[in-house]
């Protein structure tokens, strides 16, 4: 009785070293596993970083390129503001020569 009670613990305990080993083997397994997604998911940010980053860069440049639009048209409007001024001031400087030379004509007169 004694030796079939002692086989049975020395079968149990084979068992439980087996079961210890295939847990094992699980467990590293498992860690194997999780090293081989986390390279994926830092592979896959990784990429997403250069997507991002040329998604930004795009944006930023059509920004620029509104900004530079803009200030062309503030520029052009300006500008035209400008030459109208001047033509106004020209005419006004002209009808103001035309006068005093009328008048410098008729009196004598500076």
């Amino acid at each position: 009785m004694v030796d079939e009670t002692l086989k049975r613990l020395l079968d149990a305990e084979e068992k439980a070293e087996q079961l210890v080993a295939h847990a094992d083997e699980e467990r590293q397994a498992i860690v194997e596993q999780a090293k081989i997604d986390a390279r994926a998911v830092e592979q896959q940010h990784a990429g997403r970083i250069d997507e991002i980053h040329a998604s930004f860069l795009a944006q930023a440049e059509q920004r620029a390129q509104q900004a530079v639009e803009a200030s062309h048209k503030r520029y052009a409007d300006q500008a035209a503001a400008l030459r109208t001024l001047a033509e106004r001031y020209e005419k006004q400087a002209l009808d103001e020569a035309v006068t005093l030379v009328t008048v410098t004509a008729t009196t004598g007169k500076p």
